[in-house]
């Protein structure tokens, strides 16, 4: 029995370590990009943060292509918050 509980806390230990990597996961890059390019095309702020945040966004896309979305997120985040959207 002792044993049966033991298999039991860490099924449920590894469940729960498992649904927490997933919720920590990045975003595809993809749809970050998606985000950045439409919020530049409809961005109200001053011209030179619309330029930091295509700067941004470039430094997100060369991440994206090196398959690090998260490094791609990072940046994808930064033009996002320069446009004023996050």
């Amino acid at each position: 029995m002792k044993k049966i509980m033991h298999v039991l806390a860490a099924a449920a230990a590894l469940s729960t370590a498992i649904a927490a990597a997933a919720n920590a996961a990045p975003m595809p890059c993809e749809q970050m990009l998606k985000d950045v390019k439409a919020a530049i095309a409809t961005a109200q702020v001053p011209a030179a943060d619309v330029d930091k945040a295509k700067a941004a966004e470039q430094q997100g896309l060369d991440r994206c292509k090196a398959d690090d979305d998260t490094g791609a997120d990072q940046h994808f985040a930064e033009a996002l918050k320069l446009l004023g959207k996050k």
